[in-house]
């Protein structure tokens, strides 16, 4: 299984997804045209990582902007590492700067949503 790489612009975000670390990245803005259909190849790519996960499992999000539908894509991204509980060691780090009180925000609302215990990680510049 390859990693799942895709690079940021303007209106999606960086995703990188490595089987072989167990280390995911969600960084940058997410408002894409179509929210669903962006997603779709990592929900894929996803869905067979669950099939044989590593032992450790992390996810990075560190998002400065997303919209209303790329928040569903989020919570479908959360479910499926929320179904690794048992077979793998899952954690996720939910990354907001100092002065953006809405990212911090949405990281405690998807704490409140998801199993899985969310870090909020404060970048300070």
């Amino acid at each position: 299984m390859d990693d799942f790489y895709l690079e940021a612009t303007p209106k999606t975000p960086k995703l990188y997804f490595s089987k072989e670390t167990g280390e995911f990245e969600i960084s940058g803005r997410s408002i894409p045209e179509n929210s669903i259909e962006f997603y779709k190849p990592i929900i894929n790519w996803l869905d067979r990582y669950i099939e044989e996960p590593n032992q450790s499992t992390l996810l990075v999000i560190k998002l400065e902007y997303f919209n209303t539908s790329s928040s569903k894509c989020l919570v479908d991204i959360l479910r499926r590492l929320e179904s690794l509980d048992d077979q793998s060691t899952v954690k996720i780090k939910w990354c907001y700067e100092e002065e953006d009180e809405d990212m911090q925000e949405s990281g405690e609302d998807f704490k409140e949503i998801i199993k899985v215990p969310i870090e909020m990680v404060l970048i300070r510049e």
